[in-house]
């Protein structure tokens, strides 16, 4: 089974950009879907933006569009997460997982990551 390894996050400034990674463990990768959660303090995880296997599909939270990118690169078994105009409340642990459908559902979600924190100051 894959497993996946979350990097990038940091302690940035609001308006700042950050690129998050999801770097999968072997060459199966390439069959999965993948998409990024996070979780606020005091809060439930959710839904951030999600790719199919393939890249030619995308979707993204209401409140992320046009500040959030998700991409993808099957050789390197790594998806980005390119975040712009961050905000505080983005701030959280943000968390990459595997699932073999598209859209992203997360009761159908097969691997999660450990995930990486984002903190955004004000």
């Amino acid at each position: 089974q894959v497993q996946l390894v979350e990097s990038g996050g940091a302690l940035v400034q609001a308006g700042d950009s950050l690129t998050l990674s999801c770097k999968a463990s072997d060459r199966t990768f390439g069959r999965y879907c993948i998409g990024w959660f996070r979780q606020a303090p005091g809060k439930e995880r959710e839904f951030v933006a999600g790719i199919s296997w393939s890249g030619g599909a995308t979707d993204y939270q209401d409140v992320v569009k046009g500040r959030f990118t998700i991409s993808r690169d099957n050789a390197k078994k790594t998806v980005f997460l390119q975040m712009n105009n961050l905000k505080p409340e983005d701030t959280g642990v943000y968390y990459c997982a595997a699932d073999r459908e598209y859209p992203i559902r997360p009761s159908s979600i097969e691997v999660w990551g450990q995930g990486t924190l984002v903190t955004v100051s004000s």
